[in-house]
């Protein structure tokens, strides 16, 4: 049966996020909701939905909206494994818990998958045609005859391989097709009473790895406890670059002086305890991606 969300929008024509991370500005109000109308009367015409479901800002909003929309016809699939850390684990349940979602956990292994093992610029494009082949063959068993992902209007203009998976087999992406970003997505999970809202971005830890570097599960362990430490000293936004013996911290250069004047001792204590001889902090500060920088634009561009 469909339901309809009872939320309160702002009555400003355009507000900011505050401190959420990638806010980008103020948001126009109006233009958003006419977006969210156009992304439910979407779903609405699917009828019966998977959704793909990290439990990050993107795809918990669509799930919310899914769920809003489509009641029991919408199922969340959510896909655990070696890039997919416990705390983030628990974070998901709590979240199909707090809003009621209809949900399965599907266990899988990445280390599983050669192409995504090897680590080249195409690692996303094996690891999504692994998951979204497993996804369908859950959807054919259920009989849901649409697989949907959280792709973002900002998604499509970026280096992601793994929209060629998607289009390969024939997953979905509403919110692209709404042309909602990521500003649009966090304001409509305020509203909507979603955590997520100013959850910053938290790819898969094999992103941390250089192309080429094969992935393993050592080096997936050491990222994942490496920023776990980060974030115990209150750092929300940040990574860990694992070039073998060396890791170069990316954080915002507004956090340098905390780190090096109040805990340098300490980091590199812990981070030697992890296996790393060298502990670098890089001087650029954080951007999402920057492993990418690497790549020339053919081998960004689209295959």
């Amino acid at each position: 049966m469909e339901k309809k969300a009872h939320v309160s929008w702002p009555t400003d024509a355009k507000v900011g996020l505050g401190e959420a991370p990638s806010n980008g500005g103020e948001v126009d109000v109006k233009l958003s909701r006419q977006k969210l109308a156009l992304l439910e009367t979407r779903l609405r015409s699917l009828g019966c939905v998977m959704v793909a479901f990290s439990g990050g800002v993107d795809s918990a909003f669509l799930a919310k909206v899914a769920h809003e929309v489509l009641g029991e016809n919408a199922l969340m699939v959510t896909a655990f494994s070696e890039t997919f850390p416990p705390a983030e684990r628990e974070r998901v349940l709590a979240l199909v818990h707090k809003h009621g979602f209809r949900h399965r956990i599907v266990e899988r292994s990445e280390l599983n998958v050669t192409g995504f093992v090897q680590n080249g610029p195409d690692r996303c494009y094996h690891c999504k045609l692994d998951l979204f082949t497993r996804l369908r063959e859950i959807a054919q068993t259920e009989n849901i005859p649409h697989i949907l992902d959280g792709t973002t209007a900002e998604d499509v203009r970026d280096y992601r391989p793994g929209r060629r998976a998607v289009a390969e087999t024939q997953v979905l992406s509403p919110l692209w097709e709404a042309d909602l970003h990521k500003s649009e997505i966090r304001l409509c999970s305020k509203i909507f009473g979603l955590d997520t809202w100013d959850q910053p971005a938290s790819p898969c830890l094999a992103s941390r790895i250089p192309y080429g570097e094969n992935v393993t599960r050592e080096k997936l362990h050491q990222i994942e406890r490496a920023e776990n430490y980060l974030h115990s000293l209150g750092l929300r936004e940040c990574r860990v670059r694992h070039h073998g013996v060396l890791a170069r911290i990316e954080v915002a250069s507004e956090a340098w002086a905390f780190l090096t004047a109040q805990h340098r001792e300490s980091l590199v204590a812990e981070f030697h305890a992890l296996g790393f001889t060298y502990v670098t902090l890089d001087l650029a500060g954080f951007r999402s991606g920057s492993l990418n920088e690497v790549l020339t634009p053919a081998q960004k561009a689209e295959p």
